[in-house]
């Protein structure tokens, strides 16, 4: 556990899932089953930035299909 006076120095991986949902995970660990990297690595702070930037619709990727399809029906 890190104290608050300690500074995260851990090099973060940009994950996302099949459901285009984004989280950081440390990249000198394994990627848990159902996520991929997307290539963005940094410090915390950089990778939080990161997702803030392209995460525009938190909504997940079968809600956001199935609300099209539902539009398109009429």
């Amino acid at each position: 556990m890190m104290r608050n006076d300690e500074e995260d120095k851990t090099i973060y991986m940009v994950v996302v899932n099949h459901e285009e949902q984004y989280s950081i995970w440390p990249k000198d660990r394994e990627i848990p089953l159902g996520w991929k990297d997307v290539g963005k690595h940094g410090l915390k702070q950089e990778c939080l930035d990161y997702i803030k930037e392209v995460w525009t619709d938190m909504r997940p990727l079968s809600l956001r299909k199935k609300m099209e399809e539902e539009q398109q029906a009429g």
